[in-house]
């Protein structure tokens, strides 16, 4: 649905954006994450065609967005991270405006109107100035516009910024169900919200992409080492800590202090271990041979991969 290939573009001699490439496809829900100054959102920009590139191609839904601009952003529903809202108008009125300079006819607006705004769970506020509305309603009323005409691809930037945090998980769900019938490319800097959001993830540092995997993927490969999470019973502590550090391959061994990790522990009468060990060598299983040869119960023993936080700190820190 969205192909980018090879897209620069400069602000005079500056280079904001540098031969980046890749593709969502139809029905994936994508991640596009980067620093502030990296290019989101020039790229961004670009691909929905209020930027032109200063070279490179951008399709969507497979038409070019120089050439056939006007076809392609038909195809598109655009969330800026500063949603163009007119305060005076109520949630209705806003809509119907909308659908009018998209060009959509009168009884398709107003078919469009109820459905989007039960979609959006706006129904109390259809009658409302948006200048009343909270932020997040007004974010609301924002996705409300991008779908109102139907597109095949939604591109949102900051989705949930600056709205509180019920909204923020309520917004969260709806971007959710909006991935069942649209195409999405979704910024933030709110990593957890990506992690939970999007199965797949671009990474963009400087102008280039330096990354296009699933997070768990990118854990995999940028990690020199793996993290094991373990509850164990019947055994003191430091016992405990000190035959696995005799483990050749572990690196670290600690208390898990995560408030989840040390309740369950309370109920279930277990000691919480966090293990940082080699990665490739096996550690898994050396560490329950451990724990079963010493007769020590194991209540759990499961691998933890790298935050989404440490992959994107790992991928743009300066080196």
């Amino acid at each position: 649905m969205i192909r980018v290939e090879h897209f620069y573009k400069n602000y005079g001699p500056y280079p904001a954006v540098i031969d980046v490439s890749f593709e969502v496809l139809k029905g994936e829900i994508v991640g596009f994450l980067g620093p502030n100054g990296a290019g989101k959102t020039t790229t961004m920009r670009t691909i929905t065609g209020y930027l032109p590139p200063t070279s490179g191609n951008i399709t969507v839904s497979g038409y070019d967005s120089v050439k056939y601009s006007l076809e392609a952003r038909r195809h598109i529903g655009y969330l800026p991270e500063t949603v163009p809202l007119y305060l005076d108008m109520t949630v209705t009125d806003y809509l119907s405006f909308m659908g009018k300079i998209r060009g959509m006819n009168s009884k398709w607006i107003n078919e469009r109107i109820n459905k989007v705004i039960d979609h959006v769970r706006l129904g109390d506020y259809r009658n409302t100035h948006i200048g009343k509305l909270s932020k997040g309603y007004r974010q609301r009323t924002g996705i409300a516009q991008a779908i109102l005409h139907e597109p095949d691809v939604l591109i949102m930037d900051e989705p949930t910024i600056g709205i509180d945090p019920i909204q923020v998980v309520e917004t969260r769900q709806l971007i959710s169900e909006l991935g069942e019938a649209h195409t999405l490319l979704i910024s933030s800097h709110i990593l957890p919200e990506v992690s939970a959001i999007c199965p797949r993830v671009l990474v963009i540092s400087d102008g280039r992409i330096v990354a296009d995997d699933k997070p768990t993927n990118l854990s995999s490969r940028l990690s020199g080492t793996e993290r094991i999470e373990l509850g164990v019973s019947g055994v003191d502590i430091k016992d405990l800590i000190s035959k696995i550090r005799t483990i050749e391959s572990v690196i670290d061994v600690r208390t898990d202090t995560r408030a989840e990790q040390t309740d369950n522990a309370k109920k279930n009468n277990y000691i919480p271990i966090v293990v940082d060990s080699k990665t490739n060598e096996n550690s898994p299983e050396k560490i329950a041979k451990l724990i079963v040869d010493s007769g020590w119960g194991l209540k759990n023993l499961t691998p933890l991969p790298m935050t989404l936080e440490e992959i994107f700190l790992q991928l743009t820190q300066e080196k």
